[in-house]
């Protein structure tokens, strides 16, 4: 895009062949400005000028880097968590999370166009000028100064060598034109004058496709709003109620929006995200889904979606069915339909909510749909508190990496002074289902579903639980996982399968170990079953060990401030240093033989037989203890588990109507074409003057020079042989003599 370009000749080179050299230049100085204002003619000088065309294509380059590193068009909430409120600030007032549409990054692209433009409106004449130019005002002794040159005497008039010359020069592709001089006779040929239009077409082609993005970027929608007084849509309720301020016609020329439409259901509009809420598309038509089909890999990723949709025209009432896939889009009415991803569409969802205080009779059921919301009542699930329970998500199967080991529910614990057993104890028997990074173990665990509990205060934990138990370190538990923050990762609460593959047991458990009447009978069966009564002093040891339980009991149910073994942790760290170990040992024992009498205890109480005390029991009630422990960070007064659900899909599509694409395509030919001839094609000039030989009657001198924009191997090749081939003329009109 330069608009002025400089030939430095050699020393040894007269002024003829300068002006003949600096013709051969392929750029040139372009047309001037002819203005009375300086200060005009310099800043059109500055802003056609490569520097400044350079300096534009570099800031386009680190915005397009920007855009690409850092996603574009996410919710806020997500970029407030990843910067934190301070960056989060900075990068919006710089709009760095929507790039494309901030009006800096378009001024840059207008910016861009203009330069161009100009550089092309004032070399593009000179350029052109070139190009049907011969250059024939040339001399004899211009043409020896040129490097590539050939002399030559044939024995035969200047008209007959000046016919044969043209012969095998358009022989060669050359284009020729044949100049009368005084004395001479001068041929001038060109080839490869489509070089010149390589940088018409790139520089155009620059011009062409931001013009095309500048028509598919949001500055029609820009120009409404400032125009018509469009504005963002912030709130909430039905599309069909937003009023008119807040929607684009049918005329609107660009847009770029979503929209979901459940199995079964129809959409007339699209919603276009915006800075401050969304702007309602209106379209000509109604997209029905009739049906959406998933496959899925083993992995679990989606292997294929596609939409069975029905499209009417609303003026016309004309229908159309049509499968779209993604790359497979439906284009109606230059209205592109692309398949996006696919969303729950509002499944129906029933279960069981059971109070954390595990009261058995408390249980009660409850129903959901996904993306509403149900309250909780209060009294049903045992709290103080109102909550409400957003349903954000439901997945028919899950295919999870078991060979993984995830998060612990529980807080880890501070101390460091604890004996090895007990922090061993602690460690490993909570996660989520997986072990190392590289064993892999794919497996369907079945149905699960999402949700967020909110509290009356506005706080908020989401939670996401398995329908069915899943098998982890050869056990079969319930899996469900709570997390505070939507980047966090699930931490998974492990409550184990009872003979029934229920939670009835744990629950049951639960409700006993909360009940300090049942924790005393506990203690002293516990008691009486450890210390034969014919044994000396069997009484004072009875009632020590009666107190140990029901002191260990009362500590893991939580009567103080902490409860688990977090609570049984804090409690051994009173105990010396050197006896800890040994007290930790022997307070677990304690423990798990009086939570074993405490289960026994709870089932007599609601008219069941003891347990078997076998392994498989043993195993439950030391998971049970685990899962115990880790309740007390759960934060949530119930746990939901799911019994049945009507899954209904949705499908999200992309809905676009984008003027700038063919325009794109356009600019982006123009590039291969200006390349390619940029590249591939060089420009060739030759020139031969003729003229009658002084030393002889009928006989002809002729003089050759040839020139080209870049001396490659090639043209030194091609100068070659073209030398050859006309000097031949020479020993042919020899030899015939």
């Amino acid at each position: 895009m330069s608009t002025s370009s400089k030939h430095q000749p050699s020393t040894d080179v007269d002024a003829d062949a300068n002006v003949v050299a600096a013709a051969a230049v392929t750029y040139t100085g372009g047309i001037q400005l002819k203005t009375r204002f300086s200060w005009f003619a310099e800043f059109i000088e500055l802003i056609s000028s490569m520097r400044f065309a350079i300096s534009l294509l570099t800031l386009i380059a680190i915005a397009s880097t920007i855009g690409t590193v850092l996603k574009q068009d996410e919710p806020m909430p997500n970029y407030v968590n990843q910067f934190g409120p301070f960056w989060f600030d900075v990068f919006a007032k710089l709009g760095l999370y929507s790039v494309y549409s901030t009006w800096w990054f378009l001024l840059i692209m207008a910016f861009l166009v203009v330069s161009t433009s100009l550089c092309i409106s004032r070399n593009a004449p000179k350029i052109l000028k070139d190009l049907r130019s011969w250059r024939e005002n040339v001399r004899e002794q211009s043409l020896r100064n040129f490097h590539h040159k050939g002399e030559w005497t044939v024995p035969v008039a200047p008209e007959t060598l000046t016919q044969q010359l043209l012969a095998r020069i358009n022989a060669k592709g050359y284009k020729t034109k044949v100049v009368q001089k005084d004395n001479a006779i001068l041929i001038s040929a060109k080839q490869g004058a489509a070089n010149k239009w390589g940088y018409i077409f790139a520089h155009s082609a620059i011009v062409i496709i931001c013009i095309g993005a500048l028509l598919d970027s949001n500055l029609p929608i820009r120009a409404q709003k400032w125009l018509y007084g469009k504005t963002d849509f912030n709130g909430s309720g039905l599309i069909a109620d937003i009023g008119p301020e807040h929607r684009l016609g049918l005329g609107n020329p660009t847009f770029r929006g979503n929209t979901l439409i459940p199995e079964g259901a129809a959409s007339s509009t699209a919603v276009i995200p915006q800075a401050n809420g969304v702007l309602i598309q209106d379209l000509p038509f109604t997209l029905q889904l009739k049906h959406f089909v998933i496959d899925f890999y083993s992995t679990g990723m989606p292997k294929l979606f596609a939409s069975d949709v029905v499209l009417r025209d609303n003026q016309t009432g004309e229908t159309i069915s049509a499968t779209i896939k993604v790359n497979h889009p439906l284009i109606y009415k230059g209205i592109a339909i692309y398949q996006s991803s696919f969303e729950d569409g509002g499944s129906k969802l029933k279960l069981t909510a059971f109070p954390m205080t595990g009261d058995k009779d408390a249980t009660f059921p409850i129903a959901g749909e996904v993306n509403g919301s149900t309250p909780l009542d209060a009294k049903s699930a045992n709290t103080n508190s109102q909550y409400t329970i957003q349903w954000s998500g439901f997945r028919p199967f899950n295919v999870e990496n078991m060979a993984e080991q995830g998060q612990d529910l529980r807080a880890v614990s501070k101390s460091k002074s604890l004996n090895q057993q007990l922090a061993e104890d602690i460690s490993k028997h909570m996660g989520s289902g997986a072990k190392s990074a590289v064993v892999k173990d794919l497996k369907n665990v079945g149905p699960s579903v999402q949700y967020i509990l909110l509290d009356s205060a506005g706080q908020k934990r989401e939670f996401s639980n398995y329908m069915q138990p899943v098998k982890v370190d050869d056990d079969y538990v319930f899996l469900t996982g709570v997390r505070d923050k939507p980047d966090d990762a699930f931490r998974y609460l492990r409550i184990p399968a009872d003979d029934n593959d229920e939670v009835t047991e744990w629950m049951r458990l639960r409700a006993a170990l909360n009940n300090p009447a049942l924790r005393v009978q506990a203690a002293q069966r516990y008691a009486q079953r450890a210390i034969a009564e014919n044994r000396d002093g069997s009484a004072l040891l009875r009632a020590q060990l009666e107190q140990s339980a029901e002191r260990g009991l009362s500590l893991f149910a939580g009567d103080g401030k902490q409860a688990g073994y977090l609570a049984i942790s804090t409690f051994l760290e009173q105990v010396p240093q050197q006896e800890q170990e040994k007290a930790a040992d022997i307070f677990m024992k304690i423990l798990n033989g009086s939570l074993w009498d405490l289960w026994q205890v709870a089932r007599e109480k609601d008219g069941l037989k003891d347990m078997p005390a076998d392994e498989k029991h043993g195993r439950f009630l030391q998971l049970s203890a685990n899962a115990l422990s880790d309740a007390s960070f759960y934060g949530a007064p119930v746990y939901l588990q799911l019994n049945s659900f009507e899954e209904i899909k949705a499908s999200v599509f992309q809905v676009t109507r984008s003027p700038g694409k063919k325009v794109v395509y356009l600019g982006c030919l123009f590039l291969v074409l200006g390349v390619f001839s940029m590249l591939y094609v060089r420009e060739r000039r030759l020139w031969v003057w003729i003229r009658s030989d002084s030393n002889g009657y009928g006989q002809s001198h002729a003089l050759m020079a040839m020139s080209t924009q870049r001396k490659t191997l090639d043209f030194e090749k091609e100068f070659e042989v073209m030398k050859t081939q006309l000097m031949q003329l020479e020993a042919e009109s020899k030899a015939q003599k």
